[in-house]
């Protein structure tokens, strides 16, 4: 992060010549969403990616650098009995969550770009920033999407587990690259595909291992039966067994927004700033 950071700080700096477009833009966000975890390690754009949408606000500092502030809501799932894994369809594990991200971001573009202009109308780009995303992993209880949070479906705070519940608000650093053009004078088309960097296992809600169905059932603040079925839904008869043994790979989850943006200018003033180096 740091690195692009000063990357497009440098760039901008022994740029001779600026011209500083302080335009401001309002864009719509239509695409899809998906994530990567326990039970999808490796599909991109596969069967459980999700129609998203939202809106951006761009504030274009200058032909080379904007900043970009994004409300995108879409939805993640995913489900182990559709899985090539023999492993993962003996999980037997399903869930959906959810997300809603706020961030900032700033975008970089390799061309000099300036919406309305005839000159400078297209440009390639790569952004970073940070956000926080809301979430609430579901499973499939029957016919019905039940909670699994509440649930402490791997022991949270129990003899089990001494670890809290994780927490449905959390950080996420989204960085990507995508194409800009213009469409009018007034009107900008972007495409990209932005990853999001999570710090938590829990999207899914399966991260480490398998607990006492006993535990589960006795714990307080836990709705018992329900948490037993939700937590270990493995084609093994034999649950007992699976007691200890790995649910999750205890790595981190990571999910992607990736779509186009219709945005209009709202805003504009020109001025030309000059570089002494």
């Amino acid at each position: 992060m740091k690195k692009v950071l000063a990357f497009l700080l440098g760039t901008l700096l022994f740029t001779s010549e600026i011209r500083a477009q302080k335009n401001l833009e309002l864009g719509a966000f239509l695409g899809c969403s998906f994530y990567l975890g326990e039970l999808n390690p490796n599909g991109f754009f596969n069967q459980f990616t999700r129609v998203a949408g939202g809106l951006a606000l761009r504030y274009n500092i200058n032909n080379r650098l904007a900043v970009r502030g994004n409300a995108f809501f879409g939805t993640v799932t995913a489900d182990d009995s559709q899985s090539p894994s023999a492993s993962q369809r003996e999980r037997n594990l399903d869930f959906k969550s959810p997300i809603d991200e706020f961030s900032v971001q700033a975008e970089f573009n390799f061309l000099e770009y300036e919406l309305g202009n005839p000159k400078h109308p297209f440009t390639p780009f790569i952004f970073a920033g940070f956000g926080i995303f809301k979430m609430d992993p579901q499973g499939l209880d029957g016919n019905q999407w039940v909670e699994l949070q509440p649930l402490r479906t791997e022991g949270q705070g129990t003899s089990a587990n001494s670890a809290h519940p994780y927490h449905l608000l959390q950080p996420c650093i989204p960085f990507g690259a995508g194409i800009k053009t213009n469409f009018s004078k007034t009107i900008c088309i972007t495409i990209e595909w932005g990853m999001r960097k999570t710090f938590t296992g829990y999207i899914d809600d399966v991260s480490k291992t398998y607990v006492s169905p006993t535990v589960l059932a006795a714990a307080d603040g836990v709705s018992g039966p329900l948490a037993v079925v939700m937590a270990d839904k493995s084609t093994n008869p034999d649950k007992a067994s699976d007691v200890g043994e790995e649910r999750g790979d205890g790595k981190k989850d990571w999910y992607s927004f990736a779509g186009i943006i219709l945005s209009f200018r709202i805003h504009s003033t020109h001025e030309h700033c000059y570089s002494y180096f």
